[in-house]
């Protein structure tokens, strides 16, 4: 009997998971199912989860009738490079509020952390006279350098780096090791799990940037992928409804991949770095 009832629990556990993850992967699935589907079927009254019969042309017509493919090298572009400036600038700042002692480090490392309190929709107008003032629009250097820094990654990564026992640090200075070399051999290498989480974070934030790219953009091949998927389907459109599902489909595929990858890594680091403060 108290097996019985030792079991139960688990199972009930086991069938809401299982509930849960169907719940979450339906909308997924539809729009996979949908995107093979041809306008026919998805327009009649028969529109079923598995599709009769397999109509790739939905995808052809996505990547050779819209410009999507460059939309989404836009995209890689900017992510990757706004991904990058993240990381530089986070684990510099995040060093120096650690390890070094200045006058207004507290001051400072707090109006920073202020910052995550604004939204960003208060910025976004202002932002956007000054890059029309430098004539950057339509330009890389409009979509990235506004996100070239994160006050979530300084925190993340400061706090990982309080984590150090601060001897190392004094030793490695009294041998003669200068904070750059010893944020390069020692500290980078250490919290590598936590630059690792905040990478995918930021990729995955960066991939699904809409509102400023539509701000700073009107060429079509200056626009990203979530501005370009946007105006596949739209009230003048001569676009099907299976040629929008397709590019979402294609859109949505590397985040999803980035973080069923690195989902573990994202887990573990958000949780290393919050021991210490």
């Amino acid at each position: 009997m108290r097996k019985r009832l030792a079991v139960i629990p688990k199972t009930v556990w086991w069938v809401l998971t299982a509930a849960l993850a169907l719940l979450i992967f339906f909308p997924f699935w539809y729009m996979i199912s949908m995107s093979v589907t041809p306008d026919s079927d998805i327009l009649s009254n028969n529109v079923s989860l598995w599709p009769a019969h397999l109509y790739f042309g939905n995808i052809v017509k996505a990547l050779t009738q819209t410009p999507l493919v460059r939309q989404f090298l836009n995209t890689l572009v900017v992510s990757l490079a706004i991904l990058l400036l993240q990381i530089v600038t986070s684990v510099m700042a995040a060093y120096a509020f650690a390890f070094l002692e200045f006058k207004g480090k507290k001051v400072l490392f707090l109006v920073i952390l202020s910052t995550m309190m604004v939204p960003g929709e208060v910025t976004i107008i202002s932002n956007y006279l000054t890059v029309g003032s430098w004539h950057w629009l339509d330009t890389y250097q409009a979509l990235i350098l506004p996100y070239a820094a994160s006050a979530l990654g300084i925190f993340l990564i400061r706090q990982y780096f309080l984590t150090m026992a601060k001897e190392i640090h004094e030793a490695a200075m009294i041998d003669g090791c200068g904070n750059v070399l010893f944020l390069v051999k020692i500290a980078v290498p250490l919290a590598r799990p936590i630059i690792a989480a905040f990478s995918i974070a930021s990729f995955l934030s960066s991939w699904g940037l809409y509102m400023w790219p539509l701000l700073v953009t009107s060429k079509s091949e200056m626009r990203m992928v979530q501005v370009g998927i946007s105006a596949l389907q739209d009230a003048d459109s001569a676009l099907s409804f299976g040629i929008a599902l397709a590019g979402v489909a294609i859109v949505t595929l590397p985040s999803l991949i980035v973080f069923i990858l690195g989902h573990k890594q994202l887990v573990e680091g958000m949780m290393s770095g919050a021991v210490k403060g």
